[in-house]
């Protein structure tokens, strides 16, 4: 067991306070701060500490990846598998959706034969893996994810009593099924721009009626939410393309997985997220960054989901688990009382542990880490018998490490 470093990584929507809070620095911070990558993806890998000075996960894995990842290395080689971050979101990030196995090594291929360089900002394909996620909440988290059912966006469309919103609502209502949003978001993700500069206004204007009319309001959060986006983002087609999704808040401890084709963009709020080990994104709207609409067409999957929450399930380690189909992750979460006695992270090697609350010991063969909150710690798959507890009060612990074949 290693102490591990993050990236920091700095983007206009971080923010200057939650991560150097999480971290014990000065508040704020010089830049926005929107996460802290811990992983061996080549993009930006963290970095294990050495009496020889830091050393990047990834080289270090890549130089023994029997010792580092132990059998894990028959399927995956010398990559580790998942990538774990957390999170900051201060300002939305920008519609998104991640692609398929197949759809990123096919996108990759194409995109490295003609040319295009890796670091090019119109790049769609930076890897040759699907990047399914799973995104856990340290504080009330706020989401956009999967298309809402059609019936119930026609109620909402109609609801705002837009005149130049009736064609669409119809249309809509004509073919409630993933065809009909196919189409729907089609038409408006690619609407010329003197038709937005027309049809958005008006749409901002209705929601303000909706949310000024007396009584409860059923789509009040999405009305809201579609009014704060384009503050934001204004004359963007992502407002437009937003009213078509589910609004979901994430209370702490509570988790959302988001497999290949789901259209989402996380609002505010900070997280641990694992994913596969990728950074593809096909990019939708809300943002100034390149978007590529016919090959996002391709990856998008328009049929309606109902995306459930993720609650822990208790094991009987004193762990609590956050289960997907990813067989690249798996991650629980230990809630260690101040004086307890030290618990096993039986499945910690080959992963990751990080702190996120209060600071832990983690002890091994008589060796002695200790891990502070905001800090982490890499597990080798020759590391064994790791135990854990909390010092000088109470602490939250995540285990990350490589998941099962579904």
């Amino acid at each position: 067991m290693q102490e591990l470093v993050g990236a920091l990584r700095s983007y206009a929507w971080g923010s200057r306070t939650a991560l150097a809070q999480l971290c014990g620095r000065p508040v704020p911070s010089a830049h926005p701060e929107a996460e802290l990558w811990f992983g061996a993806h080549p993009a930006d890998p963290a970095h294990i500490k050495t009496t020889d000075g830091n050393q990047s996960l990834l080289a270090v894995v890549t130089a023994d990846p029997i010792r580092e990842l132990g059998p894990v290395a028959d399927t995956y080689g010398t990559r580790l598998p998942f990538l774990l971050k957390i999170l900051a979101a201060e300002e939305p990030l920008s519609l998104q959706a991640h692609p398929s196995s197949a759809q990123a090594k096919a996108g990759f291929e194409r995109e490295s034969r003609t040319g295009v360089p890796l670091d090019s900002p119109m790049r769609n394909y930076r890897d040759d893996s699907h990047k399914p996620e799973l995104v856990v909440a340290l504080d009330r988290f706020e989401a956009l994810a999967g298309f809402r059912d059609p019936h119930r966006t026609v109620e909402l469309l109609r609801g705002l009593d837009v005149p130049g919103l009736n064609v669409y609502a119809e249309l809509l209502a004509a073919q409630p099924d993933s065809a009909g949003l196919r189409t729907l978001f089609t038409t408006w993700i690619t609407l010329p721009a003197a038709a937005l500069s027309t049809l958005l206004p008006s749409v901002l204007e209705g929601c303000v009626r909706y949310l000024s009319a007396p009584g409860p309001r059923a789509f009040a959060a999405e009305v809201r939410t579609a009014l704060e986006l384009a503050e934001v983002y204004p004359g963007d087609a992502g407002v437009l393309a937003a009213l078509l999704l589910n609004r979901l808040t994430l209370e702490p401890g509570q988790g959302l997985f988001l497999d290949a084709g789901n259209l989402h963009a996380y609002l505010r709020g900070v997280g641990v997220e694992i994913m596969a080990n990728s950074d593809n994104v096909l990019r939708g709207g809300l943002t100034p960054k390149h978007v590529d609409v016919p090959e996002l067409l391709r990856v998008l999957d328009f049929e309606p989901i109902d995306l459930p929450v993720i609650e822990p399930e208790p094991g009987t380690d004193g762990a609590v688990r956050y289960r997907t189909p990813a067989p690249e992750f798996a991650l629980c979460r230990f809630d260690l009382a101040d004086g307890a006695e030290p618990v096993e992270l039986a499945d910690a090697g080959p992963g990751i542990v990080l702190c996120t609350a209060g600071t832990v010991e983690l002890y091994q063969d008589g060796r002695i880490l200790t891990v502070a909150c905001g800090s982490a710690a890499w597990i080798s798959a020759a590391d064994s018998d790791i135990r854990a507890r909390a010092i000088r009060g109470p602490a939250q612990l995540f285990s990350a490490c490589v998941g099962t074949a579904p």
